[in-house]
């Protein structure tokens, strides 16, 4: 089977630094941090009481309000960032074949405030099963493409990936490779996450897995930096159109970049800490290279996985230097986790977008927040410090890896004719 090329004809965001992509995209240039204490409940007797929101955002703008009650926040954003995803794109459905057209979506926990909600009110009330009938259907990671694809009448290729923090990715790797097997013509994917609520935050400052930097949220996400303290949550959704390039030049697209490969991997190691040498990372990156069919010289940036963590930031760093050798010290290399925070499920998508416009631009977005050099960390690598670098960029790898060692890794490059 010859495989077909596949490019990336629109984009759409709603994160914590920017609700569009040119919004999303300034406040990375920009080092703007998304942290700041939380509104949406009261987290006062919280070991974490910051984290990084969505703000200024209104569902009401998206559908009507009788609709929005039946749907949890993961899925508001999910079609939030799709509505702008179509619309750059130029996508009339109209006069496309829908039944060639799917939706692939990554999300890590789904509907987690609906299933909070609907357990307190059943929990604190007389015992009596009053549940919403819409619980089950607002609840599952698999209603997000399933609300896309009725909002658009797509009937092509639908399901959710769920591989935690590189499900998006994942999804994205999906729909790379049922648009280049022939299967699909343009898979809309992406993922969402919404988890700033008790449960979210409570269960991961269990874990001891959030920063509990209260006095300073805006620095509180510091990958690769000496005093780094854990993660910091993030809510928010981005999607990718994806499209075979033929069908593309065949109704004019305009295309930021081309996907050319993507690998997935796991650690098989630990429930939550990454393989402490990189096995799984390294793994990953190799296997995305090998699908790419690149080398590693052919890398210019990698958006890290850069969680802020002390264990994952060096495992991901001790992975890059052995994979790619010399050229590692020739790569730039950013975590926009920095000022997103950690979108979970979305980070992918999120964070893939950073790297096609990246491509598309020539820009590498920072790493904010170093104050202090880590010395288990190799220095001599290029982590982008605290101001956005120009330089060509050719191509461009995206590292996601999730609880339960799951890898995901995507390579986008420059589109050439």
């Amino acid at each position: 089977m010859e495989l077909k090329r596949v490019v990336v004809t629109g984009l759409g965001a709603l994160t914590p630094i920017g609700n569009t992509v040119p919004a999303y995209w300034d406040g990375l240039l920009n080092g703007v941090s998304g942290a700041a204490p939380i509104t949406q409940f009261d987290a006062s007797k919280f070991k974490t009481k910051f984290a990084c929101e969505v703000k200024d955002f209104d569902i009401l703008d998206f559908m009507d309000r009788k609709e929005a009650r039946k749907v949890d926040p993961f899925v508001h954003y999910a079609l939030a960032s799709t509505d702008e995803a179509v619309k750059d794109a130029a996508l009339d459905f109209e006069q496309l074949d829908t039944n060639r057209i799917g939706v692939i979506w990554g999300s890590g926990i789904g509907g987690l405030k609906t299933f909070l909600d609907e357990v307190k009110s059943f929990v604190l009330g007389d015992g009596t099963p009053r549940f919403n009938p819409f619980f089950i259907p607002k609840m599952i990671v698999d209603i997000a493409p399933g609300h896309i694809s009725m909002r658009y009448g797509l009937r092509g290729p639908n399901f959710s990936c769920v591989s935690a923090c590189a499900s998006s990715t994942n999804a994205m790797i999906d729909a790379f490779n049922y648009i280049r097997t022939g299967v699909a013509d343009i898979i809309v994917t992406g993922g969402s996450e919404a988890i700033i609520n008790e449960a979210g935050m409570g269960g991961f400052n269990a874990l001891h897995a959030l920063s509990t930097r209260n006095d300073d949220p805006q620095t509180a996400s510091r990958p690769f930096d000496k005093d780094r303290d854990g993660f910091v949550a993030g809510e928010g959704s981005g999607t990718i159109i994806l499209e075979s390039l033929e069908h593309a030049l065949a109704r004019g697209a305009k295309i930021y970049a081309e996907v050319i490969g993507g690998g997935l991997s796991a650690d098989a190691n630990h429930i939550t800490a990454p393989h402490p040498e990189g096995l799984g990372a390294r793994l990953v990156m190799s296997n995305a290279l090998r699908d790419a069919q690149m080398d590693v010289t052919d890398i210019d940036y990698i958006n890290v996985h850069g969680t802020s963590t002390p264990l994952g930031d060096l495992s991901e760093t001790k992975a890059i230097r052995e994979l790619f050798g010399d050229h590692a010290y020739e790569l730039n290399i950013s975590s926009t986790k920095s000022m997103t925070g950690h979108l979970l499920g979305a980070a992918g998508a999120v964070e893939a977008i950073a790297s096609i416009l990246a491509v598309y631009h020539d820009i590498v977005p920072p790493t904010i927040n170093h104050f202090t050099d880590d010395p288990e960390l190799d220095n001599k690598l290029n982590f982008t410090f605290n101001k956005p670098q120009k330089r060509v960029v050719n191509a461009a790898m995206s590292n996601t890896f999730g609880f339960g060692g799951h890898n995901a890794s995507v390579i986008v490059k420059k589109y050439k004719a």
